[in-house]
Order: structure tokens, then sequence, then C-alpha cells
């Protein structure tokens, strides 16, 4: 471990919470799915890869801005999502009393599939989202805000909370919420719960593929990289508590605050050592998460 300056220590702290926001939007629909539905869904980060491919593409074949590249990766991620629900996971839990354990094979298959499907279309060559502030910094004092980690941040603030708002103060988030507490009690008030598994899946593998797209403006992409983002899922929502969407999110800012600072004082193949040691640290102080009843 290497002494450091004041000056790395705050830079290190705030490019930490700026890397937190993204992980935050790329675990926050695994954490409702897991919570309303107890599936499983390995193929989380494989679908936040689709999103991100489909803002590459966009961007290069036709110019978009990433962010604009949402009004597409969106609606093809809800509609992923729904088609999803209603084919091989209805047809799963119609065909087991273990929902949650089946899921582990069976969505870990569908993202070996994605994965393929990707490097058939896509080639194995790693791709980075490049845009005109790609590189440029906005400097407060001596601090640099890199433009992309804001910008990913922006959208991933404003996606949580919708989600957030979503399901605290509409009919069908309330709807969700209740199927997740007490799934017996929710159909003996009428609710479609077939509806809501439907609509959550949506939900979350479109806020997959907005965290997909945050992370493409940060780093280059490839088809195995879903790999590395299923780590930092798990790590958020083992954190935060499966279902408890503030968790999430401060769980996510934790988990890149400790990066930030991590990465200014010690080398790089450290990080997931400490990382891991606080995670398990924390979960044997409260195993349920930090936000979890």
């Amino acid at each position: 471990m290497q002494v450091i300056s004041a000056h790395e220590f705050i830079q290190g702290v705030v490019s930490g919470l700026l890397l937190g926001g993204t992980y935050a939007v790329l675990a926050v629909g695994f954490s409702l799915m897991l919570g309303v539905t107890h599936v499983v869904n390995l193929s989380h980060p494989a679908f936040a890869l689709v999103g991100a491919y489909i803002t590459y593409w966009l961007l290069k074949l036709s110019g978009f801005n990433p962010i604009a590249s949402l009004l597409v990766v969106i609606p093809i991620l809800f509609i992923l999502g729904v088609i999803m629900e209603r084919t091989v996971i209805r047809e799963t839990a119609r065909r087991t009393k273990d929902l949650t354990s089946a899921s582990l094979v069976l969505t870990f298959g569908i993202a070996i599939i994605l994965e393929n499907l990707l490097l058939y279309i896509c080639k194995a060559d790693p791709r980075l989202v490049t845009t005109s502030y790609t590189g440029k910094s906005l400097f407060v004092g001596d601090i640099a805000l890199p433009m992309t980690q804001l910008m990913s941040f922006g959208v991933a603030a404003v996606t949580v909370g919708a989600i957030y708002f979503f399901l605290q103060h509409t009919f069908l988030g309330k709807a969700a919420r209740s199927v997740w507490q007490d799934r017996e009690g929710a159909i003996l008030s009428g609710i479609n719960v077939s509806q809501i598994m439907a609509l959550t899946f949506g939900i979350s593998l479109a806020s997959a593929g907005v965290g997909g797209m945050c992370m493409s403006l940060m780093y280059a992409i490839e088809p195995a990289t879903h790999y590395s983002w299923i780590t930092v899922v798990f790590a958020v929502v083992i954190l935060g508590g499966v279902g408890s969407m503030l968790g999430t999110a401060i769980a996510g800012l934790i988990l890149g605050l400790v990066i930030g600072i991590s990465s200014v004082m010690m080398p790089l193949t450290w990080i997931n050592l400490v990382l891991f040691s606080i995670i398990i640290l924390l979960l044997l102080m409260k195993p349920t998460g930090l936000f979890q009843r």
C-alpha cells in the first residue's frame, strides 16, 4: 500500500462514486427480478451487454448519441424481457417446484446463447463507444470529473429514481411489491401475478440495457464481458439486500467508492481481494444485506 496525497484521495472518492452510480443501475433490475419473481437471472449482464452493443452499432452506423440510443435500447430489452418470461420462464415454473434453483441453470444457458450470438454477429474484437466527449473532463478545482462517468452517473440516477418512484407511487409498482412480500396474499387481493411477472422481467431487462449503455461509455466491450459484470451485480445485490432499491443504489455507491479509493492506494490486482473481504465482513454482521430488514 502506498502513501497518497489528499488530492489523490479525493479524486479516488469522486471517481468511485461516479462509477458506483453505474454499478447501481446495472444491478437494480437483477435485484428487482429476484425479489419479485424469485428468478436468479444469470443472463442479466448478458442482456446488459446486448444493450451496450446496440448502443455501439447505433453510434457507428447512424451517429446516434449513446444517450439517445436508449430510445431504442429500452423498448427492445423490455420486449425481450416480456418474451423471456412468457416463454422459457413460465414453462419452467410450470414444470418445477423450485424455480430459483432451476433458473440458475436456465438463465446461465441463455447467457451462453447470447454470448455466442454476439460472437457470431459482432466477432470477438473489443469495441469502444467513442463520442465527442470521450476523454474529456470537467474540472472542479484540481478534481477531474470525466464526462463519460458524469453522463453515466446522471443516466443511472434518473433510471434508479424512476424505478423507485414506480414501485412506491404507482398501482402496478405497489402490486409488484405486494407479490414480492406475500404472493398468496396478492393473489387473494385480485392482483394479476402473471402480468406482474411479465412486467417485472420487462423492467429488469430494460434497466439492464441502460446499465449496459452506461458501462459501454467507460469500458471496451466484447462478447465475454458479461462474466466480469455478473461479479459486480452479485456484489451490489448481496450488499444492498434483495429487492431493496434504495439498498441497491447505496450499495453500488459503496462498491464504487471502495474500488475508487483502492485504485489509488494499492495495485489493481489487490482491489477484488479488498472488495470482497469487506463484503464478507459486512455479511457476517448482517447476512440479509445492509438495507434489508
